[in-house]
């Protein structure tokens, strides 16, 4: 069983930045997410998406504010458990937590902060009469190990970052790549669509636009695919080892909207006026997966939130000791691993 002073369910960015407000207190954390990385709809959805509302970031990218905030929660040594759906969750007479993933992973912690986001991300599947007798079997609808792809045959479907990514990626893994989008235009960023052409253009890319896949073929495995052109609703097929249909991600409150929680429209209650608290006492809820009365679903408000949350929990976990918060340009950073940093100390030297 994973042991943990918070245990964070979400690691988007306000997931993240409760590590490093947490570690300024001392506190250890533990994140759980169902996607395969940190970062949540950064990475995922529009990592080279830019944000123009992160105070001191004129414009950064959602990658790269990811990247950042690792960068930052690095020295509190933080534990991830990735790709893992939180289930259930247990109150023991103690009054401490323990959450169980889909996949029987445990984890004991005094405090639970859920920061999923708008919730567990499940895929959005395309329309195939037999889409679920592939799935494990030739269809996956994200990519957690490239390396599975090696020497394959590989069809992607979508028009947006992920699926141009992905295909720039995979063309230099893959013996084939294949991409198909209904339309001709793509909306993701620029740069990439350039790419792509670009490795159409050497033959290292198959596009097929406008065009969908509208069926699938195996006997136990995938074999081929169908793909139709939009237009001229001429039929194609197409030898493939996998399909990835890469259309974004549905957000869902998921399980945890079975954990005795007071739900409104999708989202967790919380107590805005202090901690960000949910009705069950030790569970808090941060970020865009709560709501309150003139709630702002920005990361930036998460940011907030997940400060006041870290040290209410302090005082959950310590009731009896006093916590004086001191600004890091006083006390520095000191991290689990050993590490600090601080501001050059002041030098008192008489002149003569």
């Amino acid at each position: 069983m994973i042991k943990t002073d918070i245990l964070i369910i979400g690691a988007g960015p306000t997931g993240l930045f409760a590590v490093f407000e947490a570690g300024l207190l001392q506190l250890k954390c533990h994140l759980i997410d169902a996607l395969p990385q940190p970062g949540g709809q950064c990475s995922e959805i529009y990592p080279k998406k830019p944000i123009y509302d992160i105070p001191g970031f004129p414009e950064v990218l959602a990658g790269e504010l990811v990247d950042n905030l690792m960068e930052q929660i690095k020295p509190f040594q933080p534990g991830f458990t990735l790709g893992e759906r939180a289930e259930t969750i247990d109150k023991l007479e103690d009054g401490t937590f323990v959450v169980t993933t889909n996949k029987g992973t445990k984890h004991h912690a005094p405090v639970v902060a859920i920061a999923g986001g708008l919730g567990s991300f499940e895929p959005r599947k395309p329309i195939l009469d037999n889409l679920a007798k592939y799935e494990e079997d030739g269809v996956a609808y994200m990519i957690k190990e490239p390396e599975i792809y090696r020497g394959k045959k590989v069809l992607l479907a979508g028009g947006g970052d992920s699926a141009l990514d992905w295909s720039i990626f995979l063309a230099d893994v893959a013996d084939q790549v294949t991409l198909v989008h209904r339309r001709n235009e793509f909306r993701g960023a620029l740069d990439s669509v350039e790419k792509v052409q670009h490795l159409k253009n050497e033959g290292k890319i198959n596009l097929m636009t406008p065009s969908e896949v509208v069926a699938l073929h195996g006997e136990d495995m995938l074999e081929k695919v169908t793909v139709q052109n939009v237009d001229t609703l001429e039929e194609t097929e197409v030898e493939v080892d996998h399909f990835i249909p890469l259309f974004g991600l549905s957000p869902k409150l998921g399980p945890i909207a079975d954990w005795g929680l007071e739900i409104e429209k999708n989202a967790i209650k919380v107590n805005n006026s202090y901690d960000y608290q949910t009705n069950v006492p030790g569970i808090y809820a941060i970020g865009d997966v709560n709501t309150y009365p003139g709630k702002l679903k920005l990361i930036l408000c998460g940011f907030h939130e997940a400060t006041l949350m870290c040290q209410s929990a302090y005082q959950r976990i310590f009731p009896d000791k006093k916590y004086v918060m001191k600004y890091t340009t006083v006390g520095g950073v000191t991290g689990f691993d050993g590490s600090k940093k601080e501001a050059p100390k002041a030098v008192v030297k008489s002149i003569d």
